[in-house]
């Protein structure tokens, strides 16, 4: 067989170098990590770990979910960008993580809607307002009236300082025209531990990873926290049925990466995160989600929409962090 000439093999390089990206996600036993940026055990956690076994079933590839809690989603946020930008490390991302803290941090290191590539869409989460069952409060107008008569004594756990558990308690007080203290947490699994111990009083938490909880009597639900009642807890009030109308807030989880991920990957990764989405919808209905797999262009849309609504409200509040 001739040989190839030197410059026809020093000529191919650049173009094997530029495919190396997409090569690396699609590589067969390669595993995908799967960034939470939240500590184990709360509802971000446990719906990744739905999203990551579909993906792995479409992808036929091992996906690991790597939990990397702290400073309300912005050292995982920094884990992904600081990997190759090859589809290997992806990002699930929540409306903290995504939203809340561009409007939070002054000094972020990074613009988190031009550092990130949206995927797809996984599922929105209604919150539920929840008390330790020693509290002596049976419906959302007792706890509201007990937190009025003992202002600054009713504790919330939060997972963390500007996270959508904190910002919702902190509203529920506020249009209530009442005053708790605010007890932050690395991750909802942590705080949601201390509500269980009766170390805080109250959460206002995603079901995802508490309806167990609640239907085994651990911590008492006064109401969730959307417009109607969710399919998950059909007997638990909304908040303007228990008597506080207009108070409407809801958690929603997505699937990022790295903004210059090549696109054949990014597609590869839309495709599969929207059949893993589609293939686990019962297992994500039961843990209390609102299953929605809408791909990138949708997911853009919608994250461009949560800034422009969340961002303002913060700035407007004083709300920071740093």
């Amino acid at each position: 067989m001739p040989a190839l000439p030197r410059r026809v093999l020093l000529g191919a390089v650049p173009s094997l170098l530029a495919a190396r990206p997409a090569l690396a996600q699609g590589e067969p036993g390669r595993p995908i990590r799967m960034v939470v940026p939240f500590a184990p055990g709360g509802s971000a956690d446990v719906v990744a770990r739905i999203t990551a076994q579909g993906l792995q079933e479409a992808l036929g590839q091992t996906v690991v979910v790597d939990n990397r809690g702290g400073s309300g989603g912005v050292i995982g946020s920094e884990a992904v960008l600081a990997a190759p930008p090859d589809g290997a490390t992806i990002a699930f991302h929540t409306l903290s993580s995504a939203v809340l803290n561009a409007g939070l941090y002054r000094t972020l290191s990074f613009d988190v809607r031009r550092a990130f590539a949206p995927v797809a869409l996984v599922g929105t989460l209604p919150n539920v307002v929840m008390v330790n069952p020693r509290v002596p409060a049976q419906t959302l107008p007792e706890l509201l009236a007990l937190m009025r008569q003992r202002p600054g004594r009713i504790t919330y756990a939060s997972s963390g300082t500007g996270t959508i558990t904190h910002l919702s308690a902190h509203l529920l007080a506020s249009m209530a025209g009442a005053e708790a203290t605010h007890v932050p947490y690395r991750g909802s699994g942590p705080a949601f531990a201390d509500l269980l111990a009766g170390t805080v009083d109250m959460m206002v938490d995603t079901m995802a990873s508490v309806i167990p909880a609640i239907r085994g009597g651990q911590v008492r639900a006064l109401a969730v926290t959307t417009a109607s009642r969710s399919a998950a807890l059909p007997e638990i009030p909304t908040a303007a049925e228990a008597g506080l109308p207009g108070y409407e807030t809801y958690n929603w989880h997505g699937v990022f990466a790295h903004a210059a991920t090549p696109a054949p990957v990014l597609a590869r990764l839309e495709a599969a995160t929207i059949a893993a989405v589609k293939a686990q919808a019962a297992r994500l209905e039961a843990a209390g989600v609102e299953p929605r797999p809408d791909g990138s262009a949708a997911l853009g849309g919608f994250w461009d929409q949560q800034l422009a609504l969340w961002i303002p409200i913060i700035r407007a509040s004083g709300a920071s962090v740093d």
